[in-house]
């Protein structure tokens, strides 16, 4: 699982572009499913959780498209990772 928070300036463009192009070139890298919340502090906030393994997610990152996708989804730095602090059983 990959946790990434980012600010973008659109929220509905983020989803729209989020949803078609993204889950694209997700799924050529072995994507397996997301889920995205919005922060209830901040609407342009964005809370994205992947299904993913982090060598399959690594290789996302090194697409030579990512960059202009990312600039279409309206993300305004780059992501930053949750870090896991514990994993319970349950």
């Amino acid at each position: 699982m990959i946790i990434t928070i980012a600010r973008v300036t659109d929220p509905d463009r983020f989803l729209e572009v989020f949803e078609t192009i993204g889950a694209e070139k997700r799924r050529e890298h072995g994507c397996r499913g997301a889920r995205v919340y919005f922060d209830p502090d901040d609407a342009h906030r964005v809370w994205s959780v992947f299904d993913w393994d982090a060598e399959d997610y690594d290789e996302f990152l090194a697409d030579p498209d990512i960059p202009a996708i990312a600039r279409e989804l309206g993300i305004e730095a780059p992501p930053v990772h949750a870090v896991a602090a514990a994993e319970l059983d349950a």
